[in-house]
């Protein structure tokens, strides 16, 4: 037996397996980057893809909105890379009262203004204010046309009243999208409800019963739906310039890339899959994952993360421990009731095509992988909140190994996933 750990909430927890069970642990591959932070925001700035510089795009007596992510993507490091942006702006002749920063809520949240200092940083919290999208205003949106999908597009009009459009954010992996970062600034960042849920809707497949749709996964985007449709969009918008950051597991930026808002996007996604894509050789009996601890496993809406990419790792009919505290428990409502509401799978479908929303959707998700897995999870939360969907919900690991071992018998091969919500496991 060896003993291993995993992080959780803001501890670790203490397991063992017999090593002859581990096929190997699944993490990111390491790219050496010995520059600073400052060094590869200014690298990237300077020599942008597809572009010229920002810089040499705008002119004096220009409006610029910079699109930022919200709160919920404060792990990007907002505040280390958005004066920069402003300073190549100052150096292409604009001044601060024709900037505006304008936040991709989505169909998020407002924010506090405290939460809008974080976002800027201390370089720039004094200088701007931030304003925050809001998808419900049909008032403040404006109408650009329909995508070959029939996804009606409204975006927010304070950007659109601007001569330029800057998009900012990072890229990782996505369950719907396939990739973070990018067009996602525009759709779902600044545009209207409904625009968003049209678009979100392609998550399922075309019929009742047929579930969620295959096309949609992380990674993907050939065939994806979801994403061409948001692309689609972003071309009605056309932004000026893009730039978003890759993040290494410590939580600092390792990479960035800047210029056009398609060719630098691919090219940051091809970062990461080089980074966070890992390729196995088959897939496991059991696959033991965590989010990599807070604030990635603050909620269960949070652990849908982990659990998409840890499905890749495990057989069909496999088991999945995932190891997140939800402190906050659901994180939801919309996700509590479709689990806690309904029976069966399809029933939960029905309701999520009549009403459909994002968490409901990952509710619905999770529900989905429940059905063809042993899906236990390591958690503060009650057995109770999540049986109706067929998970598991245990206070420690070894109860969970237990439990694994009764229902499937003790010798698994397995796979661990230390940080599970960034790593995708790709079958070679």
């Amino acid at each position: 037996m060896r003993t291993y750990k995993m992080k959780y909430g803001k501890e670790t927890v203490d397991f063992s397996i017999p090593e002859k069970n581990l096929i190997g642990v699944i993490e990111s591959n390491s790219i050496d980057n010995e520059k600073t932070e400052e060094e590869i925001i200014l690298d990237a700035l300077e020599n942008p893809i597809g572009s010229k510089r920002l810089s040499e795009i705008v002119k004096p007596g220009e409006k610029i909105c910079i699109v930022i992510s919200d709160i919920t993507r404060a792990w990007q490091k907002m505040g280390s890379y958005l004066h920069y942006i402003v300073d190549e702006l100052s150096r292409g002749g604009i001044s601060d009262e024709d900037i505006v920063f304008l936040c991709a809520t989505g169909s998020h949240r407002k924010q506090t203004e405290e939460e809008h200092r974080i976002l800027l940083g201390e370089k720039l919290a004094d200088r701007f204010k931030v304003i925050d999208h809001d998808c419900l205003d049909e008032d403040n949106l404006v109408y650009l046309g329909t995508t070959s999908y029939g996804t009606p597009v409204k975006v927010n009009k304070i950007a659109m009243d601007c001569d330029h459009i800057v998009i900012t954010g990072a890229i990782v992996f996505h369950l719907l999208a396939g990739w973070g970062g990018g067009k996602k600034s525009i759709l779902p960042g600044i545009c209207g409800y409904e625009t968003i849920m049209a678009n979100h809707a392609m998550s399922l497949g075309p019929e009742m019963g047929s579930g969620s749709n295959p096309e949609i996964r992380s990674g993907k985007v050939i065939n994806n739906p979801i994403h061409e449709d948001m692309l689609e969009a972003a071309g009605f918008v056309k932004p000026s310039f893009l730039f978003n950051v890759v993040m290494n597991s410590k939580g600092n930026i390792a990479h960035a890339v800047a210029g056009n808002y398609i060719k630098a996007h691919e090219a940051g996604c091809k970062i990461v899959d080089n980074i966070d894509g890992v390729e196995i050789d088959k897939k496991a009996d059991m696959v033991i994952a965590t989010a990599g601890g807070y604030p990635k496993d603050i909620n269960f809406y949070q652990t849908i993360k982990t659990v998409i990419n840890a499905k890749e790792a495990v057989k069909e009919g496999g088991v999945m421990i995932i190891i997140s505290q939800c402190s906050d428990g659901f994180g939801n409502e919309h996700i509590r009731k479709i689990i806690q509401d309904f029976d069966t799978l399809v029933d939960r479908e029905r309701d999520l095509r009549a009403d459909y929303s994002i968490a409901k959707y990952i509710g619905y998700y999770v529900s989905e992988v429940a059905q063809k897995h042993l899906l236990i999870l390591v958690s503060t939360m009650e057995p109770d909140d999540l049986s109706m969907a067929n998970i598991y919900v245990v206070k420690t690991i070894d109860e969970a190994l237990d439990l694994a071992y009764k229902m499937k018998g003790k010798d698994l091969k397995t796979y661990l996933m230390p940080h599970g919500a960034n790593t995708l496991p790709k079958l070679k």
